[in-house]
Protein backbone atom coordinates (compact mmCIF):
# COMPACT_ATOMS: atom_id res chain seq x y z
CA UNK A 1 0.00 0.00 0.00
CA UNK A 2 1.43 3.47 -0.71
CA UNK A 3 1.72 5.94 1.88
CA UNK A 4 1.05 9.67 0.91
CA UNK A 5 4.11 11.69 2.13
CA UNK A 6 1.48 15.04 2.85
CA UNK A 7 0.91 13.52 6.77
CA UNK A 8 4.05 13.47 7.44
CA UNK A 9 5.39 16.87 6.03
CA UNK A 10 2.61 18.31 7.67
CA UNK A 11 4.06 16.94 10.77
CA UNK A 12 7.68 18.33 9.89
CA UNK A 13 5.95 21.59 8.57
CA UNK A 14 4.36 22.08 12.37
CA UNK A 15 7.19 21.57 14.44
CA UNK A 16 9.66 23.19 12.22
CA UNK A 17 8.13 26.55 11.57
CA UNK A 18 7.52 27.83 15.22
CA UNK A 19 11.29 27.65 15.74
CA UNK A 20 12.26 29.13 12.78
CA UNK A 21 10.19 31.70 13.45
CA UNK A 22 11.07 32.41 17.07
CA UNK A 23 14.92 32.77 16.02
CA UNK A 24 14.26 34.95 13.69
CA UNK A 25 12.66 37.14 16.30
CA UNK A 26 15.36 36.71 18.60
CA UNK A 27 18.18 37.89 15.76
CA UNK A 28 15.44 40.56 15.23
CA UNK A 29 16.13 41.67 18.99
CA UNK A 30 19.93 41.98 17.40
CA UNK A 31 19.19 45.16 15.43
CA UNK A 32 17.18 46.89 18.62
CA UNK A 33 20.82 46.55 20.56
CA UNK A 34 22.41 49.44 19.12
CA UNK A 35 19.67 51.85 19.50
CA UNK A 36 19.51 50.52 23.67
CA UNK A 37 22.98 51.52 24.14
CA UNK A 38 22.78 54.52 22.44
CA UNK A 39 19.75 55.37 24.36
CA UNK A 40 21.41 55.30 27.46
CA UNK A 41 24.55 57.44 25.28
CA UNK A 42 22.18 60.02 24.33
CA UNK A 43 20.94 60.95 28.57
CA UNK A 44 24.95 60.52 29.23
CA UNK A 45 25.48 63.36 26.30
CA UNK A 46 22.74 65.26 28.14
CA UNK A 47 23.55 64.96 31.59
CA UNK A 48 27.18 65.58 31.15
CA UNK A 49 28.63 62.67 32.99
CA UNK A 50 32.03 62.21 33.01
CA UNK A 51 33.88 59.21 31.08
CA UNK A 52 34.56 57.37 34.38
CA UNK A 53 31.14 57.48 35.60
CA UNK A 54 29.74 56.56 32.05
CA UNK A 55 31.59 53.33 31.93
CA UNK A 56 30.09 52.65 35.18
CA UNK A 57 26.43 53.38 33.98
CA UNK A 58 27.34 51.37 30.89
CA UNK A 59 28.70 48.56 32.87
CA UNK A 60 25.68 47.95 35.24
CA UNK A 61 22.97 48.95 32.71
CA UNK A 62 24.51 45.39 30.36
CA UNK A 63 25.68 42.89 32.52
CA UNK A 64 21.96 42.57 34.10
CA UNK A 65 21.07 41.57 30.51
CA UNK A 66 23.60 39.23 30.35
CA UNK A 67 22.63 37.66 33.09
CA UNK A 68 19.18 37.14 32.21
CA UNK A 69 20.61 35.13 29.52
CA UNK A 70 23.20 33.27 31.32
CA UNK A 71 20.88 31.84 33.80
CA UNK A 72 18.89 30.18 31.36
CA UNK A 73 20.85 29.25 28.31
CA UNK A 74 23.82 26.80 29.75
CA UNK A 75 26.05 27.31 26.67
CA UNK A 76 26.86 31.25 28.07
CA UNK A 77 29.42 31.74 30.98
CA UNK A 78 27.62 33.32 33.68
CA UNK A 79 28.83 36.56 34.87
CA UNK A 80 29.78 35.16 38.24
CA UNK A 81 32.27 32.58 37.25
CA UNK A 82 34.69 35.88 36.61
CA UNK A 83 33.07 39.16 38.24
CA UNK A 84 33.99 39.44 41.99
CA UNK A 85 30.99 39.43 44.34
CA UNK A 86 28.42 38.98 41.74
CA UNK A 87 25.52 36.48 42.53
CA UNK A 88 24.88 33.20 40.15
CA UNK A 89 21.25 34.06 41.26
CA UNK A 90 21.01 37.56 40.58
CA UNK A 91 17.35 39.01 40.86
CA UNK A 92 16.37 35.27 41.66
CA UNK A 93 14.41 33.29 38.62
CA UNK A 94 12.01 35.89 38.43
CA UNK A 95 8.50 35.25 36.32
CA UNK A 96 8.29 33.07 33.42
CA UNK A 97 9.32 35.07 30.85
CA UNK A 98 11.43 35.30 27.13
CA UNK A 99 14.73 35.68 28.16
CA UNK A 100 15.79 37.08 25.48
CA UNK A 101 13.34 39.96 25.45
CA UNK A 102 13.86 40.92 29.06
CA UNK A 103 17.82 41.02 28.71
CA UNK A 104 16.93 43.79 26.31
CA UNK A 105 14.75 45.53 28.59
CA UNK A 106 16.80 45.19 31.41
CA UNK A 107 19.34 47.28 29.48
CA UNK A 108 16.06 50.55 29.18
CA UNK A 109 15.05 49.81 33.39
CA UNK A 110 18.58 50.01 34.19
CA UNK A 111 18.88 53.09 32.86
CA UNK A 112 15.85 54.53 33.84
CA UNK A 113 16.60 53.63 37.48
CA UNK A 114 20.43 54.62 37.27
CA UNK A 115 21.04 57.27 35.05
CA UNK A 116 20.49 61.07 36.92
CA UNK A 117 18.38 62.00 33.76
CA UNK A 118 17.54 57.84 33.05
CA UNK A 119 13.28 58.69 32.76
CA UNK A 120 14.57 60.56 29.64
CA UNK A 121 14.48 56.72 27.90
CA UNK A 122 11.10 56.18 28.91
CA UNK A 123 10.21 57.05 24.96
CA UNK A 124 12.64 55.12 23.74
CA UNK A 125 11.35 52.14 25.79
CA UNK A 126 7.86 52.26 24.50
CA UNK A 127 8.43 52.27 21.41
CA UNK A 128 10.95 49.61 21.61
CA UNK A 129 7.81 47.88 23.65
CA UNK A 130 5.44 48.57 20.56
CA UNK A 131 8.38 47.27 17.97
CA UNK A 132 8.44 43.92 20.15
CA UNK A 133 5.11 43.10 19.90
CA UNK A 134 5.12 44.51 16.06
CA UNK A 135 7.66 41.21 15.90
CA UNK A 136 5.16 38.83 16.65
CA UNK A 137 5.84 38.79 20.29
CA UNK A 138 2.69 38.84 22.33
CA UNK A 139 1.36 41.39 25.25
CA UNK A 140 1.23 38.98 27.58
CA UNK A 141 4.89 38.13 26.73
CA UNK A 142 5.98 41.93 26.76
CA UNK A 143 4.52 42.21 30.23
CA UNK A 144 6.38 39.58 31.13
CA UNK A 145 9.25 40.10 30.08
CA UNK A 146 9.38 43.50 31.32
CA UNK A 147 8.71 42.48 34.80
CA UNK A 148 11.46 40.10 34.55
CA UNK A 149 14.00 42.49 33.70
CA UNK A 150 12.69 45.43 36.60
CA UNK A 151 13.70 42.62 39.19
CA UNK A 152 17.26 41.88 37.54
CA UNK A 153 17.30 45.96 37.04
CA UNK A 154 16.42 46.37 40.87
CA UNK A 155 18.99 43.83 41.80
CA UNK A 156 21.71 45.65 39.66
CA UNK A 157 20.97 48.44 41.68
CA UNK A 158 21.59 46.87 45.01
CA UNK A 159 24.17 45.29 43.79
CA UNK A 160 25.96 48.60 42.56
CA UNK A 161 25.31 50.17 46.33
CA UNK A 162 28.53 48.12 47.42
CA UNK A 163 30.88 49.38 44.68
CA UNK A 164 31.92 52.58 46.91
CA UNK A 165 30.43 54.93 44.35
CA UNK A 166 28.40 56.55 46.96
CA UNK A 167 31.16 57.30 49.25
CA UNK A 168 33.54 59.18 46.51
CA UNK A 169 31.67 62.29 47.64
CA UNK A 170 32.40 61.80 51.32
CA UNK A 171 36.44 61.75 50.73
CA UNK A 172 38.35 65.11 51.72
CA UNK A 173 38.36 67.38 48.65
CA UNK A 174 40.56 67.23 45.88
CA UNK A 175 43.55 70.36 46.18
CA UNK A 176 45.27 71.23 43.27
CA UNK A 177 49.10 71.39 44.04
CA UNK A 178 50.91 74.82 42.96
CA UNK A 179 54.22 72.96 42.63
CA UNK A 180 55.56 72.80 38.94
CA UNK A 181 54.70 69.88 37.60
CA UNK A 182 51.37 69.26 39.33
CA UNK A 183 48.33 69.44 37.80
CA UNK A 184 46.44 72.33 37.63
CA UNK A 185 43.19 73.28 35.86
CA UNK A 186 43.40 74.33 32.54
CA UNK A 187 41.33 76.99 30.31
CA UNK A 188 38.72 77.97 29.44
CA UNK A 189 36.76 76.35 32.19
CA UNK A 190 39.29 76.17 34.68
CA UNK A 191 37.38 72.92 35.60
CA UNK A 192 37.64 70.98 38.87
CA UNK A 193 39.27 67.52 38.38
CA UNK A 194 36.78 65.07 37.47
CA UNK A 195 36.26 61.74 39.95
CA UNK A 196 39.75 62.22 41.92
CA UNK A 197 39.03 59.74 44.02
CA UNK A 198 37.74 56.64 41.11
CA UNK A 199 40.64 54.56 42.00
CA UNK A 200 38.56 53.88 45.43
CA UNK A 201 36.18 51.93 43.12
CA UNK A 202 35.55 48.54 43.59
CA UNK A 203 36.84 46.14 40.27
CA UNK A 204 34.90 43.48 38.57
CA UNK A 205 37.69 41.55 37.07
CA UNK A 206 40.91 43.20 38.23
CA UNK A 207 42.82 42.19 41.57
CA UNK A 208 43.16 45.94 42.82
CA UNK A 209 43.29 49.38 40.99
CA UNK A 210 47.23 49.24 41.25
CA UNK A 211 47.71 46.01 39.64
CA UNK A 212 48.83 47.28 36.56
CA UNK A 213 50.57 50.21 37.51
CA UNK A 214 52.85 52.23 34.75
CA UNK A 215 56.66 52.99 34.44
CA UNK A 216 57.08 56.42 36.42
CA UNK A 217 56.34 59.48 33.67
CA UNK A 218 59.70 61.44 32.70
CA UNK A 219 60.70 63.60 35.16
CA UNK A 220 59.29 67.62 35.09
CA UNK A 221 62.70 69.43 34.01
CA UNK A 222 61.78 72.86 31.65
CA UNK A 223 65.45 73.31 30.96
CA UNK A 224 65.97 72.69 27.27
CA UNK A 225 67.69 69.33 26.09
CA UNK A 226 65.82 67.76 29.36
CA UNK A 227 63.80 64.47 28.60
CA UNK A 228 61.08 66.72 29.78
CA UNK A 229 61.88 69.76 27.73
CA UNK A 230 61.54 67.35 24.05
CA UNK A 231 58.29 65.99 25.66
CA UNK A 232 57.14 69.57 25.46
CA UNK A 233 58.63 70.76 22.27
CA UNK A 234 57.45 67.90 20.18
CA UNK A 235 53.71 68.59 21.47
CA UNK A 236 54.14 72.13 20.90
CA UNK A 237 56.01 71.69 17.31
CA UNK A 238 53.54 69.02 16.04
CA UNK A 239 50.41 71.42 16.75
CA UNK A 240 51.95 73.57 14.34
CA UNK A 241 52.36 71.42 11.42
CA UNK A 242 49.04 69.38 11.48
CA UNK A 243 48.20 67.94 8.29
CA UNK A 244 44.27 67.53 7.61
CA UNK A 245 43.97 64.18 7.96
CA UNK A 246 46.11 64.56 11.52
CA UNK A 247 42.97 67.64 12.70
CA UNK A 248 40.36 65.08 11.59
CA UNK A 249 41.92 61.87 13.37
CA UNK A 250 42.12 64.51 16.58
CA UNK A 251 38.57 65.56 15.88
CA UNK A 252 37.09 61.80 15.20
CA UNK A 253 38.83 60.73 18.64
CA UNK A 254 38.19 63.85 20.91
CA UNK A 255 35.37 62.13 22.50
CA UNK A 256 34.96 64.85 25.34
CA UNK A 257 32.16 65.67 27.19
CA UNK A 258 33.26 68.58 29.03
CA UNK A 259 33.75 70.74 26.07
CA UNK A 260 33.21 74.67 26.63
CA UNK A 261 33.60 77.70 24.87
CA UNK A 262 33.53 81.48 25.78
CA UNK A 263 32.41 84.32 23.50
CA UNK A 264 32.33 87.72 25.24
CA UNK A 265 30.23 87.29 28.28
CA UNK A 266 29.00 84.45 27.02
CA UNK A 267 29.76 80.81 27.66
CA UNK A 268 28.70 77.81 25.59
CA UNK A 269 28.78 74.04 25.97
CA UNK A 270 29.19 71.53 23.77
CA UNK A 271 28.07 67.92 24.57
CA UNK A 272 29.81 65.28 23.37
CA UNK A 273 30.01 61.25 23.35
CA UNK A 274 32.42 59.71 26.07
CA UNK A 275 35.51 57.41 25.38
CA UNK A 276 33.79 55.05 26.26
CA UNK A 277 30.42 55.59 24.65
CA UNK A 278 32.67 55.59 21.26
CA UNK A 279 33.93 52.05 22.16
CA UNK A 280 30.98 51.10 23.06
CA UNK A 281 28.90 51.81 19.58
CA UNK A 282 32.35 50.46 18.04
CA UNK A 283 30.85 47.28 19.73
CA UNK A 284 28.01 47.45 18.34
CA UNK A 285 29.14 48.07 14.35
CA UNK A 286 32.09 45.06 15.08
CA UNK A 287 28.97 42.59 16.17
CA UNK A 288 26.87 43.59 13.58
CA UNK A 289 29.77 43.42 10.98
CA UNK A 290 30.73 39.53 12.26
CA UNK A 291 26.88 38.61 12.21
CA UNK A 292 26.68 37.86 15.86
CA UNK A 293 23.88 35.69 17.07
CA UNK A 294 21.79 38.03 19.66
CA UNK A 295 23.26 36.23 22.59
CA UNK A 296 26.51 36.46 22.39
CA UNK A 297 25.94 40.18 20.87
CA UNK A 298 24.54 40.63 24.28
CA UNK A 299 27.47 38.86 26.40
CA UNK A 300 29.63 40.94 24.01
CA UNK A 301 28.61 44.38 24.93
CA UNK A 302 28.47 42.92 28.48
CA UNK A 303 32.07 42.04 28.36
CA UNK A 304 33.35 45.14 26.92
CA UNK A 305 31.44 47.68 29.34
CA UNK A 306 33.44 45.43 31.85
CA UNK A 307 36.46 45.96 29.80
CA UNK A 308 36.24 49.97 30.15
CA UNK A 309 35.06 50.16 33.66
CA UNK A 310 38.39 48.50 34.72
CA UNK A 311 40.46 50.14 32.10
CA UNK A 312 39.14 53.46 33.78
CA UNK A 313 39.41 52.49 37.56
CA UNK A 314 43.28 51.14 36.48
CA UNK A 315 43.85 55.18 34.98
CA UNK A 316 43.13 56.88 37.39
CA UNK A 317 44.88 55.08 40.10
CA UNK A 318 47.57 56.20 37.96
CA UNK A 319 46.41 59.44 36.69
CA UNK A 320 46.03 60.64 40.45
CA UNK A 321 48.72 59.20 41.70
CA UNK A 322 51.48 60.56 39.31
CA UNK A 323 49.10 64.38 39.08
CA UNK A 324 51.65 65.23 36.31
CA UNK A 325 51.04 68.38 34.32
CA UNK A 326 49.23 69.13 31.40
CA UNK A 327 50.80 70.80 27.77
CA UNK A 328 49.16 73.08 27.83
CA UNK A 329 50.13 74.74 31.20
CA UNK A 330 54.20 73.87 30.41
CA UNK A 331 53.65 75.69 27.13
CA UNK A 332 52.00 78.48 28.25
CA UNK A 333 54.75 78.42 31.03
CA UNK A 334 57.72 78.50 29.62
CA UNK A 335 57.44 78.40 25.48
CA UNK A 336 53.90 80.39 24.11
CA UNK A 337 51.98 81.86 25.97
CA UNK A 338 48.85 82.63 23.65
CA UNK A 339 49.27 78.80 22.88
CA UNK A 340 46.15 76.71 22.72
CA UNK A 341 45.70 73.22 21.87
CA UNK A 342 43.59 71.69 18.88
CA UNK A 343 41.50 69.85 21.35
CA UNK A 344 40.25 71.43 24.85
CA UNK A 345 42.16 69.97 27.78
CA UNK A 346 40.02 67.96 29.82
CA UNK A 347 39.95 68.56 33.16
CA UNK A 348 42.10 65.53 35.23
CA UNK A 349 45.64 64.54 35.55
CA UNK A 350 47.79 63.93 32.13
CA UNK A 351 49.84 60.50 33.22
CA UNK A 352 48.51 58.40 31.77
CA UNK A 353 45.95 59.04 28.90
CA UNK A 354 42.52 57.47 29.29
CA UNK A 355 41.78 57.07 25.79
CA UNK A 356 45.13 55.16 25.05
CA UNK A 357 44.13 53.27 28.56
CA UNK A 358 40.44 52.17 27.02
CA UNK A 359 41.06 51.91 23.40
CA UNK A 360 43.74 49.37 23.85
CA UNK A 361 41.78 47.57 26.62
CA UNK A 362 38.90 47.48 24.70
CA UNK A 363 41.09 46.47 21.33
CA UNK A 364 42.50 43.35 23.19
CA UNK A 365 38.43 42.14 24.47
CA UNK A 366 37.02 42.91 21.00
CA UNK A 367 39.74 41.20 19.32
CA UNK A 368 39.27 38.18 20.97
CA UNK A 369 35.78 37.64 20.87
CA UNK A 370 35.84 38.86 17.12
CA UNK A 371 39.30 38.05 15.60
CA UNK A 372 42.22 40.17 15.13
CA UNK A 373 41.67 40.92 11.31
CA UNK A 374 38.29 42.81 11.95
CA UNK A 375 37.98 45.82 8.69
CA UNK A 376 35.50 47.90 9.93
CA UNK A 377 34.18 51.77 9.10
CA UNK A 378 33.80 53.28 12.43
CA UNK A 379 30.79 55.84 11.87
CA UNK A 380 30.17 56.79 15.97
CA UNK A 381 31.14 60.89 14.94
CA UNK A 382 28.83 61.32 12.24
CA UNK A 383 26.31 62.76 14.74
CA UNK A 384 29.18 65.52 15.02
CA UNK A 385 29.74 65.85 11.74
CA UNK A 386 32.25 64.03 11.39
CA UNK A 387 33.02 61.87 8.56
CA UNK A 388 33.07 57.84 8.96
CA UNK A 389 36.89 56.57 9.12
CA UNK A 390 38.07 52.54 7.94
CA UNK A 391 39.93 50.79 10.05
CA UNK A 392 41.98 47.55 9.30
CA UNK A 393 41.65 46.25 12.63
CA UNK A 394 40.49 46.63 16.12
CA UNK A 395 44.06 47.84 17.57
CA UNK A 396 44.76 49.83 14.54
CA UNK A 397 41.88 52.00 15.98
CA UNK A 398 43.09 51.43 19.37
CA UNK A 399 46.65 52.83 18.11
CA UNK A 400 44.80 56.09 16.38
CA UNK A 401 42.72 56.72 19.32
CA UNK A 402 46.24 56.58 21.46
CA UNK A 403 48.15 59.15 18.83
CA UNK A 404 45.10 61.81 18.55
CA UNK A 405 45.88 62.78 21.89
CA UNK A 406 49.34 64.14 20.87
CA UNK A 407 47.66 65.49 17.90
CA UNK A 408 45.16 66.92 19.94
CA UNK A 409 47.86 68.64 21.83
CA UNK A 410 46.46 67.23 25.16
CA UNK A 411 49.01 64.90 26.05
CA UNK A 412 52.65 64.00 25.99
CA UNK A 413 54.32 60.99 23.91
CA UNK A 414 55.20 58.73 27.13
CA UNK A 415 51.73 58.85 28.48
CA UNK A 416 50.26 57.76 25.73
CA UNK A 417 52.95 54.70 24.68
CA UNK A 418 51.94 54.10 29.09
CA UNK A 419 48.73 54.67 28.13
CA UNK A 420 48.78 51.83 25.52
CA UNK A 421 50.69 49.36 27.42
CA UNK A 422 49.02 49.90 30.28
CA UNK A 423 45.68 49.38 28.96
CA UNK A 424 46.56 46.06 26.98
CA UNK A 425 47.53 44.71 30.11
CA UNK A 426 44.21 45.45 32.06
CA UNK A 427 43.02 44.30 28.69
CA UNK A 428 45.03 40.87 27.96
CA UNK A 429 44.19 40.01 32.04
CA UNK A 430 40.44 40.57 31.54
CA UNK A 431 40.17 38.44 28.56
CA UNK A 432 42.35 35.34 30.47
CA UNK A 433 39.82 35.55 33.39
CA UNK A 434 36.85 35.62 30.87
CA UNK A 435 38.55 32.41 28.83
CA UNK A 436 39.84 30.96 31.94
CA UNK A 437 35.85 30.80 32.62
CA UNK A 438 34.70 28.91 29.32
CA UNK A 439 34.34 32.06 27.27
CA UNK A 440 35.10 31.10 23.58
CA UNK A 441 35.98 32.93 20.53
CA UNK A 442 32.81 33.49 18.58
CA UNK A 443 34.59 32.96 15.43
CA UNK A 444 36.49 29.86 14.34
CA UNK A 445 40.65 30.86 14.85
CA UNK A 446 42.49 29.47 11.82
CA UNK A 447 44.98 27.20 11.70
Amino acid sequence: MRISPWPLMGALIFFVIPSVCAQTKEEKLSDQLKPAIFALTRVMMHDVVSPTIASRYYMYATIGGYAILAQEDPSLVHPSKFIRHFSDTLGGSGPSADAALASLFCIYETGMLMLPSGLDISKEYDDYRDRCIRMGYGKKAVAAARARAAAVASAIVAYSRDDHYRFLSSFPRYRPSKKPGYWFPTPPGYMDAADPHWAKMRPLVLDSAGQFRCPKPVAYDTAKGSDFRRLTDEVYMVSGTLDPEQREIAGFWDCNPFVVASSGHMTLGFKKISPGGHWMNIACIAAEQRKIPYRQRMQLLALEAITLYDAFIACWNEKFATDRVRPESVINAVIDLRWQPLLQTPPFPEYTSGHSVISSASAEMLSYLLGEDLAYTDDTEVIFELSPRRFPSLRAAAAEAGISRLYGGIHFRDAIEAGQEQGARVGRHIVRRVAAAGVSPYLQRKP
